[in-house]
């Protein structure tokens, strides 16, 4: 794929697979992820983990999918795709959790050779060929929940062993590790390394919720801590941040780049989401970013 036109689509074209939540106002969730790897030049199939009712102001209603029906979506994408990576986001159960952590490990289609051996760097691959990025989404950017009993338990022995970047924000961090959230960056720092030792290879510590003009993030890896700063753009439109952050940094992996290069593009390509998004009125509420020149107004 030629990395300078991202946007072109080939029989070469890299493919992700994005498993998440359905978003019925498209903010985040699958729609999100499949937004963001277009517009990366990455093919996006995908497996809806839950149906959401929601919009802008907040979420109504949550249908869980069948743990069989997850498992058996991963399967028919997982036999006939050449998956480079995988994006996990909204599970919501612990059936779930298990279903997705079984699929992980799932071969790569038989004669193709499987795909492509991804450049992480520090992190991974965990002894697989394709990458693992995990967003453990457990509430809606409007604060109502995603995730049922049990949730927590199943992700730390079944799921985090498997994941090459873990990327929590404050919250989700702090409710994987059950302490109380993060108050500045040597905090951040700390949790990561104790999220580290849970098993993924690398965490992104998202610092956005920080008092500062600028969103800190923290990359923990085996090898240190590496920090990405940039600064807050004012803007009510932040919903599906993480879901775009998380989704980016695979599809930068996916074209070759390795963690500590995929970690700040993809923080890149979210400021630019954000401020293309800051000035549209889709919805009443806290709208969408944009991840695409397509919608931005002209």
């Amino acid at each position: 794929m030629d990395r300078s036109d991202p946007s072109r689509l080939s029989e070469r074209t890299p493919i992700a697979l994005a498993i998440a939540g359905s978003d019925s106002g498209g903010g985040a969730g699958i729609q999100a992820d499949l937004r963001t790897l277009a517009a990366l030049g990455v093919y996006g199939a995908s497996v809806v983990t839950a149906v959401t009712a929601q919009n802008t102001h907040g979420v109504r209603a949550v249908h869980f999918v069948p743990a069989e029906m997850v498992r058996a979506q991963i399967e028919a994408v997982m036999e006939d795709f050449a998956v480079a990576a995988i994006k996990i986001g909204m599970l919501g159960n612990a059936g779930v959790v298990e279903a997705v952590a079984d699929a992980v490990g799932f071969p790569s289609p038989q004669g193709r050779g499987g795909a492509p051996l991804l450049p992480l760097g520090e992190g991974g691959p965990k002894g697989r060929m394709r990458a693992v990025v995990y967003d453990p989404v457990m509430a809606a950017s409007s604060g109502d929940a995603l995730s049922a009993a049990g949730f927590v338990a199943a992700v730390r022995s079944k799921l985090l062993p498997l994941v090459d970047c873990l990327t929590p924000n404050l919250a989700e961090a702090s409710a994987l590790l059950g302490e109380p959230v993060a108050r500045n960056e040597a905090e951040m720092a700390r949790q990561g390394e104790a999220l580290l030792q849970l098993g993924p290879g690398a965490v992104l510590m998202k610092g956005g919720h920080l008092e500062g003009a600028k969103a800190i993030d923290l990359l923990v890896t085996a090898n240190g801590v590496h920090r990405f700063a940039a600064q807050k753009l004012a803007s009510k439109n932040l919903h599906g941040t993480g879901c775009t952050l998380s989704s980016a940094i695979a599809a930068f992996l996916v074209r070759g780049e390795p963690l500590l290069n995929a970690a700040p593009l993809a923080k890149a390509f979210v400021s630019k989401a954000i401020a293309r998004g800051s000035l549209l009125g889709l919805g009443a509420g806290a709208g969408p970013l944009i991840q695409s020149n397509l919608f931005a107004r002209r």
